[in-house]
């Protein structure tokens, strides 16, 4: 039986995450301090698909080539290919047709979070006379998604954000395909938006009489579209970790629950850290500091006097501030600095960078 190909999409412009993507992709943005998009090729790799194409476009391209170069400290074999204009999924897709070859394929959209392992859906794709199988999961806001029309146990239709719902079941990002998808998105059209859209493909694959079966995920599968997915995201994947400390603790300090503490990093006496919570490396957490549930902390950063809860704060970032930050997003190298004893609440999406003095 031969391996199956990976393909991971890591274009797009992230436009409901701005500004958190003004100098990167949205794929990089870490969830329980790692790239969501290492999730994916984790995922990849569980199933024991390691030759993986990423498909890379737009700003920051570089440093996706960057964080994984070729592959080889995540375990896999990485090829990169370049999609010069964001013009759908199914043109990314049609862009690995050399890659593939005549092979069976996964593709993973590098913004999905999906818990669950995907061996046994590799293992019935490869034993499968299905010509594509696609994960559908159910939705509460189905007007957002790709939508299979599902009845008894078959797909009748897919269609792409229906105003009037015949189901909930959103198709997920991640497609089990072989090479007939090729010559179908060959002759698709574009859609109002000017992108070959891959329920555009998927439906015609259906309307031409090839098999597409599917699998309903009942685990936690996310995509992390907005900030409010990627703080949720964060939480989900947060509560499931084991807990470990390779840092210093000081006499006097609190930490209760699940928390995970990075080399070099020091939790000063009067500091409390209540898990599920991360934090990373060289990173020094001052007296007087709450880290609250929910809440991941990059390395080399330092907090001052400061109350978070469910919130991400990346690498590199000052907080010395006497304010509560609830559900916000830091961007890398940012500085909030805050003398003002009034305690307020505060919500911050900062890109990368940002310095802030209150």
């Amino acid at each position: 039986m031969s391996l199956l190909k990976g393909i991971i999409l890591h274009g797009g412009h992230g436009t409901r995450l701005r500004p958190l993507t003004h100098t990167g992709p949205k794929q990089l943005l870490p969830i329980a301090n790692k790239p969501m998009s290492q999730y994916c090729i984790e995922s990849l790799k569980e199933a024991g698909i390691t030759d993986i194409a990423i498909i890379i476009g737009g700003l920051g391209a570089n440093k996706v080539q960057e964080y994984y170069d070729n592959g080889e400290k995540f375990g896999v074999k990485l090829t990169y290919i370049v999609q010069d204009n964001p013009k759908g999924i199914a043109h990314a897709v049609r862009l690995c047709k050399d890659f593939v070859g005549d092979e069976k394929f996964v593709v993973f959209l590098g913004d999905n979070i999906l818990k669950r392992n995907i061996s046994d859906y590799v293992k019935d794709f490869q034993q499968s006379d299905s010509e594509a199988i696609i994960l559908l999961c159910e939705v509460d806001n189905p007007t957002q998604f790709g939508i299979a029309d599902v009845k008894d146990g078959v797909i009748k239709k897919i269609m792409e954000k229906p105003k009037s719902p015949p189901t909930n079941l959103a198709v997920t990002g991640i497609y089990f395909l072989t090479p007939v998808i090729f010559d179908i998105i060959d002759r698709l059209k574009p859609s109002l938006r000017g992108e070959l859209e891959i329920t555009d493909s998927l439906q015609m694959f259906l309307d031409e009489g090839h098999k597409i079966t599917y699998h309903t995920v009942t685990d936690y599968w996310k995509d992390t579209g907005t900030p409010h997915d990627i703080i949720h995201a964060n939480e989900v994947i947060l509560k499931d970790m084991k807990p470990y400390f390779y840092g210093k603790k000081e006499d006097g300090a609190i930490i209760e629950g699940n928390v995970m503490v990075g080399e070099n990093t020091t939790i000063k006496s009067g500091a409390k850290v209540v898990g599920p919570v991360i934090i990373g490396k060289n990173c020094m957490i001052s007296p007087d500091s709450y880290v609250g549930p929910n809440t991941s902390v990059g390395d080399d950063s330092n907090l001052a006097k400061c109350n978070i809860e469910d919130s991400i704060i990346m690498t590199g970032c000052t907080i010395d501030c006497d304010i509560k930050i609830r559900k916000s997003i830091i961007s890398s190298n940012s500085e909030i600095i805050y003398k003002k004893e009034n305690g307020d609440k505060k919500i911050f999406l900062l890109g990368e960078g940002s310095k802030i003095s209150l």
